[in-house]
């Protein structure tokens, strides 16, 4: 079965290589979490680098929890994490940065998935998953932006 794609862009009014370092920042992560998410970050290497791995415990339903471990690769335009490890069949997330002028550049955020169960989750998980991405990149862009664009 083909994954599923979810893409949010925005433009930032800052150059592409301050968008870029804000993401490579210690505690981007942090920062790009929503109050509401039920993610704790249990390690983190101080640097994102190529092979960096990521461990986030995440709420599934209630009280349940799972590990989420993703590993991450450095690219021209940006970096990807693909969970290695977590509660989707497959996961890959691209962060891009893209200059528009010499101090606007874009963020776009691509994520290709499957959920579990095949056929059952994607009927059943595609919108549930949609409606939390959408607000979760929504939150993220907007915590961007205002960030980048109150910095001298």
């Amino acid at each position: 079965m083909s994954p599923l794609t979810f893409t949010r862009s925005c433009e930032i009014d800052a150059p592409v290589d301050r968008l870029r370092e804000w993401h490579f920042e210690p505690g981007a992560f942090t920062r790009l979490t929503p109050p509401w998410e039920k993610a704790r970050l249990i390690s983190m290497p101080e640097a994102l680098t190529d092979g960096a791995v990521a461990v986030i415990e995440v709420g599934i339903i209630g009280p349940l929890k799972q590990r989420w471990i993703a590993v991450h690769e450095i690219t021209d335009t940006g970096f990807i994490d693909r969970q290695q490890e977590g509660p989707f069949a497959f996961w890959e997330h691209e962060h891009r940065f893209e200059p528009i002028t010499p101090t606007t550049s874009r963020l776009t955020d691509t994520i290709r998935y499957r959920l579990p169960l095949g056929w059952i989750g994607r009927i059943f998980g595609k919108p549930f998953v949609e409606r939390k991405l959408d607000r979760l990149f929504r939150y993220r862009h907007a915590v961007t932006t205002a960030a980048l664009s109150s910095a001298p």
